[in-house]
């Protein structure tokens, strides 16, 4: 198997990302992981798709405009780049509470291109406080101003990379719920779920968008993963450390391994530090 290029790595900063827990995800991983489709459905940063560079991939993800910045650097990074140097040069506070107000206005927001929104985004992750995603009732981007001195907002050979190999490579890129995009598993592929973490207590991170993800959503996600079970599809899951998430995937031919995570970004910073986090697996080595 060819050496993964390291220039192709996560262009965004997201709660939860993985990046640190990457030598134990790895470790539960089928073997020869090349062979199978690669699925994510809640791709986030996509830091462990990064680090595994699959030839052929389903990513997807239910925030519309994280999507968007994958098919734009796939589609028209050239300009995307064009349009965050030029969010770096004028970059100050005020210039960044303009730029996040533009989805306060309807008819201004859509008025944009998808690379505008697409460099919108990255600009703002890349400057707002903690490098938090985090979106309000109305599903408006509502993290303030982050004061560092020579933020990342361009990382153009980063984007380039990244384009290159979403276009040499069979990537599909889509912006739905994750029960259509495993529809198309099969004993070939292999799914990594990382969805939005349980969080009795509310301190995990769930503010993605406007309607979270709660138990009812866990639960239809635990069915879903028991019915790529019975399909053969081997599937791997990222969550809290819960007694409820144990109580969730207590069956016989799931296999839970715990393991300890550093948070560096949460709504609350009861949720930042060293957590307990799990891994499951619905097969046996």
């Amino acid at each position: 198997m060819a050496k993964n290029n390291p220039l192709i790595k996560p262009y965004l900063k997201w709660a939860g990302g993985k990046r640190q827990l990457l030598p134990e995800i790895k470790k539960c991983l089928p073997g020869n992981i090349q062979r199978y489709t690669y699925y994510e459905p809640f791709i986030g940063a996509g830091a462990v798709f990064f680090e595994l560079q699959p030839q052929r991939a389903v990513i997807n993800d239910f925030n519309s405009q994280l999507m968007l910045t994958y098919m734009v650097i796939k589609e028209d990074v050239e300009t995307l780049i064009k349009l965050l140097k030029e969010h770096k040069n004028k970059k100050n506070k005020e210039y960044f509470y303009e730029i996040r107000n533009l989805d306060r206005n309807t008819v201004k927001f859509n008025n944009l291109t998808n690379t505008e929104k697409a460099a919108r985004l990255i600009f703002l992750n890349k400057t707002c406080f903690n490098g938090l995603y985090r979106v309000n009732s109305q599903g408006l981007f509502n993290v303030p101003y982050g004061k560092y001195k020579n933020p990342a907002v361009c990382e153009e050979i980063v984007l380039r990379q990244i384009s290159h190999y979403l276009n040499a490579h069979k990537i599909d890129i889509f912006n739905n719920d994750f029960e259509d995009v495993i529809a198309t598993a099969d004993k070939n592929s292999f799914i990594y779920f990382d969805p939005p973490y349980h969080s009795p207590d509310k301190t995990n991170f769930t503010g993605y968008q406007a309607d979270g993800f709660g138990e009812e959503d866990q639960e239809r996600l635990r069915s879903a993963i028991i019915k790529m079970t019975g399909r053969g599809v081997k599937c791997l899951l990222s969550n809290a450390d819960t007694a409820y998430i144990r109580a969730l995937y207590g069956y016989d031919f799931f296999d839970i391994v715990s393991v300890q995570a550093k948070r560096h970004i949460n709504a609350d910073s009861s949720g930042r530090g060293n957590v307990q986090e799990v891994l499951i697996k619905n097969w046996k080595d």
